[in-house]
């Protein structure tokens, strides 16, 4: 079996590798009830609802047409729109430290997201670290979504780079089945310890060596 060839950029997803982004960081402050929350997020502010926000449509009129359609719901309804960013929960302190080490070894690192066009100006301007890249593809400025092999066409042509020799890292198979069938090299995120070992194995990062106790041999 061949081996990869050597990463000459790394291209890191936002939510669910740095960002800690849930729905239900919100709606728990929201709805006493667990399930009562599970249905309206299953039911009414679904992930089939959200999906047109992460393709550019903005939440506010998207929020506006669902509440005249569910009056009784209309509070939280709205809160996806006027409260998104307590969605957040907070960063992944490791995988920040492991982009910043990416960086630091000389790597150019992207960023690929799935988020609102309104939201993200709003984060990279919380989270410092969101600046760090040197180019980042917000499907809410392109019309386009992973797992759509078109936005990581854009993402590769865009900025130059060879597929095949391009790392994506991701929370979610889909989204790395789309990047390897464009020949791009994927690494699924599980944890930031995770994350590390794998970038290890990459050649992206040099191997950690514990430090040798006094006297040991």
């Amino acid at each position: 079996m061949a081996q990869p060839a050597p990463v000459e950029a790394v291209v890191f997803d936002l939510g669910g590798v740095l960002l800690d982004w849930d729905p239900r960081h919100l709606y728990r402050k929201l709805f006493a009830d667990e399930d009562e929350m599970e249905r309206f997020l299953d039911e009414v502010c679904s992930p089939a609802w959200h999906a047109p926000h992460d393709r550019g449509v903005p939440t506010a009129p998207s929020c506006a047409a669902l509440a005249s359609r569910h009056p009784d719901l209309a509070e939280p309804i709205w809160a996806w729109s006027s409260r998104s960013d307590e969605m957040i929960g907070g960063v992944d302190a490791g995988s920040v430290e492991i982009l910043r080490a990416v960086k630091e070894s000389g790597l150019p690192c992207y960023a690929l997201t799935n988020m609102e066009a309104e939201t993200y100006p709003v984060r990279r301007g919380r989270y410092p670290f969101l600046q760090w890249f040197d180019g980042t593809v917000v499907s809410g400025w392109e019309g386009m979504a992973k797992p759509d092999p078109a936005i990581f066409r854009l993402l590769l042509d865009r900025h130059g780079l060879m597929a095949e020799t391009t790392l994506m890292i991701d929370d979610r198979g889909e989204n790395l089945d789309a990047a390897d069938r464009l020949g791009m090299q994927t690494l699924l995120f599980r944890s930031s310890r995770q994350l590390r070992t794998g970038l290890e194995a990459a050649g992206v990062l040099r191997r950690s060596v514990a430090p040798q106790r006094p006297g040991a041999r």
